[in-house]
């Protein structure tokens, strides 16, 4: 082993990444300092192609802290990817290819975008996970890629490394390795501060094989990589570090963290390198000759390619959609599940999961049995890991993956739904139990604010189908989204009325189901609460009161509609009023009124409760006609 070009190869990745921190005058130089070395080390046992670095058997690089980012670029512009030392020069600037945090569909080989931690812990145990699932489909000799994961202190503090790598010790996922930068430095200060678990026992816990090196030593760093590749389960190294490694003044401090280097301590830690001080951005020849050497394989070439386009480009024509004409009443929850078994008989790589809810979600695949060999994976109650999971899945390159739980349980998962949101990830989430119909079960478990929460979400759509027809025409717009989906279902039967709009369709999102002559109220509701209307607007009607009726699916892509449609549907000269049994704030948008939740709701029996809170008929005939003429 060559010791000596390895430590040159080391400080030119380092001190790469701190000028890119120095010049944008933000960033965190930190990591750079002292995960340099192993960096180095790793890309000898890389497997990857710079010249298509979507290649499906490339080895998986996450790195859990996004705020690396300088790290990041500075190996993959050494390692021949596109970019430029320009690039590295726009550290942090407006639209440039380096952001402060690396986004995958504008970085070639990050593999999922991230800025709250912990999440890549869950992302990198999940493209483990695929690609067992991958070799079922492509076989073993053709899927045989490693995982790897860095992470850091703050990362197994929290929550959703102990969710996230808990499953991947109990699939023994043996091509997972993560590395756990042991520096015992956060902002505050020490980690000692508020932590002391010892985190070797946590992992031989959770069936995992677990060794501890010296990260700044090249032999022991390869060694161990070495004997990884040997284990039956997942691996990890705890590699016992100084923050701010190389820094004369600043090592081992906590402000190595969040800030830059100052010019006189850059050119000192320089010259200790046996560097140029005064050269910023410089690369030698040898040291980017030795970087872009390594491991830059062909393309597979026994995949069949036929299977391979097929998997990666879904023919959604051939789902043989359910028929639900002669169903009177359902809940949506279980026209979801037929729905949802007919895209996995024609799409064999749709694939998801519950956490621990399947039977109440109505989300299990019939007969494809239990993850590795088939389907059906099993989570356990792990929300906030699951979502994570699933993103990765979807970014993986081969599935269409769903996640399921109860609506109101969708608060643990948040993050994650935003970073899928963000990142264009298509995540199909199930949401069931929705709204104050989960009457008995207190107010824990009765979502009210959630739906707010998610259509304010950016780039985040969410389909409540108020009947099994909807249901179905819900799917088929969402399956040619390129974006996250939630299903909010009932779990109480629905009316199935016929689907049969005046003007629109559900693609449109807001469709008329019902238009009069000379209408004075127009009522809107999506879900059960269609039901509601419907029948109010008979009564009012009786009342000489004429209405017209909206239903409306998704509110989301309702705002993407052109304002002549929006017009076409809602009748400026009538009295617009929603109806939601929710928050709803964000229906004023539309309507000149909202009947909706104002507090939590309570346990009792379901009419009871229906009457209190004001979602019968005879309430909303009385708000409607007060509305009117008041």
């Amino acid at each position: 082993m060559n010791t000596k070009l390895l430590q040159k190869q080391s400080d030119t990745l380092k001190f790469l990444s701190v000028d890119m921190v120095q010049k944008a005058n933000s960033g965190h130089p930190w990591v750079a300092m002292w995960l340099s070395d192993i960096i180095t080390v790793l890309s000898k046992h890389l497997k990857h192609n710079p010249e298509n670095p979507k290649w499906l058997n490339r080895d998986r690089l996450v790195f859990s802290w996004g705020h690396a980012s300088s790290l990041i670029y500075s190996f993959l512009h050494l390692t021949w990817y596109d970019i430029s030392l320009d690039d590295l020069k726009n550290f942090r600037q407006l639209w440039s290819k380096t952001p402060g945090h690396p986004e995958y569909w504008e970085v070639p080989w990050i593999e999922i975008t991230t800025g709250p931690l912990w999440q890549w812990v869950a992302n990198a145990v999940w493209f483990s996970m695929a690609s067992k699932y991958a070799q079922n489909l492509l076989w073993e000799e053709n899927i045989d890629h490693k995982v790897y994961c860095f992470c850091g202190d703050w990362d197994l503090q929290e929550w959703m490394s102990y969710e996230a790598c808990s499953l991947a010790g109990h699939q023994k996922l043996d091509n997972l390795i993560m590395i756990y930068d042991s520096n015992k430095i956060t902002i505050e200060w020490n980690t000692g501060l508020a932590w002391n678990e010892n985190i070797e026992q946590r992992f031989l816990a959770q069936n995992w094989n677990v060794i501890t090196i010296d990260w700044h030593n090249f032999e022991e760093i390869d060694k161990a990589l070495t004997l990884w590749k040997m284990s039956d389960r997942p691996f990890l190294i705890i590699a016992e570090t100084k923050i701010g490694k190389w820094s004369v003044n600043k090592e081992g401090t906590a402000s190595t963290h969040w800030a830059p280097l100052w010019e006189d301590e850059i050119k000192i830690s320089k010259e200790k390198a046996w560097l140029d001080p005064e050269k910023t951005f410089y690369v030698d020849d040898e040291v980017l000759k030795e970087f872009r050497k390594n491991n830059y394989l062909n393309l597979d070439k026994n995949i069949d390619n036929n299977l391979l386009n097929k998997l990666q480009n879904p023919d959604f024509s051939k789902i043989k959609w359910p028929d639900f004409s002669d169903t009177d009443s359902v809940a949506t929850r279980n026209s979801n599940w037929k729905i949802m078994n007919a895209i996995s008989e024609s799409i064999s790589w749709f694939i998801g999961w519950s956490a621990d809810l399947s039977p109440s979600n109505k989300t299990e695949l019939i007969w494809k049995w239990i993850f590795p060999n088939w389907k059906n994976i099993y989570f356990g109650i792990r929300e906030h890991a699951m979502a994570a999971i699933t993103n990765a899945i979807a970014l993986y390159g081969l599935f269409i993956p769903f996640s399921a739980t109860f609506f109101v349980f969708s608060d643990y998962l948040k993050a994650s739904a935003r970073i899928a949101a963000l990142a264009n990830i298509r995540h199909y989430f199930i949401w069931t139990h929705d709204s104050i119909w989960v009457w008995e079960d207190w107010p824990t478990h009765q979502p009210i604010e959630q739906l707010s929460q998610f259509r304010a979400l950016p780039n985040f759509y969410n389909f409540r189908p108020a009947t099994a027809f909807e249901n179905v025409e819900s799917w088929k717009v969402a399956l040619s989204l390129n974006s996250p989906c939630s299903f909010i279902c009932s779990r109480q039967n629905l009316e199935n009325y016929k689907y049969n709009p005046i003007i629109g369709w559900v693609e449109n999102w807001a469709y008329l189901y019902k238009k009069s002559e000379n209408p004075k109220v127009t009522l809107l509701a999506s879900w059960s609460e269609l039901e509601l209307i419907i029948k109010s607007a008979e009564n009012l009607e009786k009342n000489w009161i004429s209405v017209n009726i909206i239903s409306m699916p998704c509110f989301d892509l309702l705002l993407e509609q052109e304002e002549n449609y929006i017009n076409s549907i809602f009748d400026k000269n009538t009295k617009i009023i929603w109806i939601e049994a929710s928050r709803g704030l964000e229906l004023y948008k539309y309507c000149d009124e909202v009947i909706s939740m104002q507090t939590f709701w309570a346990s009792w029996k379901a009419n009871e409760l229906f009457k209190k809170f004001g979602f019968t008929v005879e309430n909303i005939v009385e708000k409607v006609e007060g509305f009117i003429w008041k």
